[in-house]
């Protein structure tokens, strides 16, 4: 190989082995690197605040929504049997019942949204820092000399030759 196609494809001279540098890590330096970073994680994990019972506020909108409803119904039979100067009152609490029911299931919804917005991004973060740190194998290749190759070639073209 040439002096400039040494220095293009940054190899080691010809003739000589590569030497180790200064700036090759040992094994032993990455576990302890390792080591140190996930000691930080937990130190990080321990200090952010659980979030808990995710459950419970789920079913207490679901309560909230079920009474509700069952308020709405309630009032809605109550309105039809008082006299009619009455209805009107009622009727607008009833809807105003059914507002509460319906905002209920909607708060409850905007939650389970912004749950699944925060996992997606999650999951796009890890897969951006994942291919930042492991690159992905594009392809295989094998080192060939000018006549190997020529060789290969002229095998290929006489066995697309023969086929046709």
């Amino acid at each position: 190989m040439t002096r400039k196609l040494e220095e293009l494809f940054d190899l080691p001279p010809s003739g000589t082995e590569s030497e180790p540098t200064e700036s090759t890590i040992t094994t032993e330096q990455t576990r302890s690197q390792l080591a140190q970073i996930d000691a930080t994680i937990d130190k990080i994990d321990a200090a952010l605040p659980c979030v808990r019972d995710l459950d419970a506020g789920d079913r207490e909108l679901d309560d909230l929504a079920n009474k509700a409803q069952e308020t709405f119904d309630d009032l809605m039979d109550l309105g039809m049997q008082v006299d009619s100067r009455y209805s009107a009152e009622i009727f607008a609490v009833a809807g105003t019942m059914l507002g509460h029911a319906l905002s209920a299931k909607t708060a409850k919804l905007n939650k389970k949204l912004k749950m699944v917005d925060l996992q997606l991004k999650k999951m796009k973060q890890d897969q951006a820092s994942k291919t930042d740190d492991e690159p992905m194998e594009t392809a295989h290749g094998q080192v060939l000399s000018r006549n190997d190759l020529l060789e290969r070639l002229i095998a290929t073209r006489n066995q697309n030759d023969t086929k046709a």
